[in-house]
This record gives C-alpha cells, structure tokens and sequence, in this order.
C-alpha cells in the first residue's frame, strides 16, 4: 500500500506518570479480590503530553510522514498544538473545546513494568461530532485508536462508506466496547493492532475464534512485550523480534511508536517484514525514554539503528 494523505483519530490527553519502587503482585491477595482498597505511596510524579492520537502523529512526524490528527482537545491545548506543529503535524483537524478541558491519563507503574491506569475523558467526549467528510475528506490511510467510544464506532463506520482503508487499533478501549461494536470495527479493517491481552479480551467479548478474525481483517499485528510482535498480512505471518533497548525507561506509548513507524512504511509501500521491524526500532526509542513524546531522531538516524539489527535490502533508502 502506497499513500500521501494519513489521518489519525485518537484520545489527546496530558499523562501523569507515577512510579511505584514495588510489585503490584506483592499487594494483592487472591482471597480478597472482591473487595481491593489499595494505595499506592509514589516515588515520582511526571506530566507528560500524551494520548493516542499525538502520540502516534509525533513519531510518525520524525519520519517524515506529516500525519493530519483529527481529535477533540480542551481549552488548555494552544501550547500542545504548538508542539505537535514544530515537527510537521498537522493540527487543523483538531478542535479546541471550550469549557471543558483535554482529556487526562493516569498511570502508575512497577518495579516488572505492570501498569494501572485510569482515564479521564474531558474534551475527549466530544469527538463524535467530528467527520471525515468535514475535516479529513483526502484521506487515504486513517487510524481509529482508543478515543471516545462513540467516535470509535462512527468512525469505522464513516470509513466503510467511503472507501478509506482503516487501521483499528482498540486498546485500552477493548474492555468499554461490546462484542458488537468491536465486531463492527474490525470487520474489514486493513489491519487489527492489539497486544496479547486485547487479543485474547476480543476473542472472548465477540465470541470469535482466530480464524473468525482472520477471515474478517486484512491484517493482523499482535505486539508480545519482550516477545516481539507477531504481524500476519493476506495470510503471509512476519515474526518481528524485539531490537535491544540501551536502557528500560518507561513502557508508556511503545504501542503507539511501533503504530507509527508501520504506518510510515506502509505509507510508502514498503514490504510487510520492514514495516513490522520498523515498528520494533520505534517502539524501543519510546522505552529508553520517561514519556510517549521525549524520543528523538532523524530519519537517517533512524535507518542506522534499524540496519544495526536488520537487513533492510535498501527498502529504506526511501526515508533518506
């Protein structure tokens, strides 16, 4: 798949994130599930700009994939636009909500990187009332990523109607769409991108075995954490393996990166075992660093450590 024109849909939100010097796992008892009031003393406490969407548009953007977002965000966004603005986003499809503001991610993180988050919708609420037609009407690549549920599904939907081939990217919103709404969404899709779990939660909310999916998606991208990831396209399978951190940071956006830099390759055509170990290269720049928007490189820069671990046959000569 060759395309100019990617949109991007998705949660804006500022992220705090919180490290616990502890195991969550320790803190749990089994016999006491049913009733769990915990609190957990924090050694740190960072805010962060995150969400989905930006954060999938900022390494999209280092890879000079000048990605369009179309999202919701609060009145406090001006400074977060301008950000985004510097490195080539493009943010004219992103409107400002005022009285309400951007949407907010909680989350605290141990010592075996394990997570517990929350999520606060703000402005987010609002996205369902953004269209393709009105604001993103060229698009010829878009990615639906948690959002707003309702967005979520007007969205997949607005897509089928007009011919726009789609990522669908669930996630964290696996767990507050119905079996049938998640049915919807990834019927037809270009790719499902899930992790391990949101697999196994979308095979048991719609009831759907693998060979379901497969006969409903073109793709399929499971990411395995430390496993690699496992990407599956018109019934070819890539296994992509893990490029070694220099250090482990913080988990918080890998997903969205490894999104990024598959979609940059697919944006320019580039063959499917490529666009999967450029995601991996993403994905590791993320964890090295405290936040889902600190990393940085240039595409040279990029190109370098991907052929430190992979032989590319030249297929990214096309990001020089």
């Amino acid at each position: 798949m060759i395309t100019k024109n990617i949109v991007i849909t998705g949660s804006i939100a500022y992220d705090y994130l919180m490290s616990f010097p502890g195991r969550f796992r320790e803190m749990l008892l089994a016999d006491q599930l049913q009733n769990v009031s915990l609190s957990f003393l924090v050694d740190t406490l960072k805010r962060q700009r995150g969400g989905t969407a930006p954060n999938i548009a900022y390494t999209l953007a280092l890879l000079g994939g000048h990605p369009k977002v179309m999202a919701t965000a609060g009145q406090d966004f001006a400074d977060y636009r301008a950000w985004l603005e510097q490195f080539g986003v493009d943010t004219s499809a992103i409107i400002e909500i005022e009285g309400d503001y951007t949407a907010s991610f909680f989350v605290n993180t141990d010592l075996e990187q394990n997570q517990i988050a929350s999520f606060y919708t703000g402005a987010m609420a609002h996205a369902a009332q953004l269209t393709f037609a009105q604001y993103a009407a060229d698009a010829n690549l878009a990615i639906i990523s948690p959002n707003d549920p309702g967005a979520m599904n007007a969205y997949a939907t607005e897509c089928k109607r007009a011919g726009i081939p789609y990522i669908y990217d669930p996630s964290q919103q696996t767990i507050r769409l119905s079996g049938e709404e998640l049915r919807a969404g990834l019927d037809g899709c270009a790719l499902l991108t899930v992790n391990e779990y949101e697999y196994s939660l979308i095979k048991e909310r719609t009831g759907l075995n693998e060979a379901d999916i497969l006969q409903k998606v073109v793709g399929l991208l499971v990411t395995k954490g430390s496993k690699g990831a496992w990407l599956l396209v018109d019934g070819v399978e890539y296994d992509i393996p893990i490029v070694p951190p220099h250090e482990i940071v913080e988990p918080t956006g890998v997903g969205d990166a490894f999104r990024a830099a598959l979609m940059r390759g697919m944006q320019l055509g580039l063959p499917w075992d490529v666009c999967g170990r450029m995601g991996a290269v993403a994905a590791t720049y993320v964890l090295e660093q405290l936040g889902t928007q600190n990393h940085y490189f240039t595409p040279t820069e990029f190109v370098a450590r991907y052929r430190e671990h992979f032989d590319d046959n030249g297929a990214l000569d096309a990001l020089l």
